[in-house]
């Protein structure tokens, strides 16, 4: 999971172009809605939201080439719903999205 800020950099960069003040604000965008997605799972009382919050996160990973975080969401969608190892498994890979660098 090291790699994965590198992997959404890249994506940034080539999305942003030389507008660092663009490439931020996409990659503050990223985390707040792969944030949101994480709520929801959290929040999830029935198999419909957790899959819906889910398959949201999966097609944001998708969209940010976020290899990692795809898997996990994967994992979320095949795995039980509400099952706490797949909100850690998201948790710990957010995380690694470097969140001091998001102000």
């Amino acid at each position: 999971m090291a790699y994965e800020s590198g992997a959404l950099d890249a994506t940034l960069a080539a999305a942003a172009g030389d507008d660092p003040a663009l490439m931020s604000e996409l990659r503050v965008a990223f985390i707040e809605s792969a944030n949101k997605q994480l709520d929801l799972l959290k929040r999830s009382r029935c198999d419909g939201n957790w899959n819906v919050a889910a398959m949201r996160l999966k097609g944001l990973a998708a969209s940010f080439h976020a290899a990692d975080l795809l898997s996990a969401a994967q994992n979320a969608i095949d795995g039980a719903p509400g099952e706490p190892a797949s909100i850690r498994e998201i948790e710990a890979i957010l995380a690694t999205f470097a969140p001091d660098r998001v102000s």
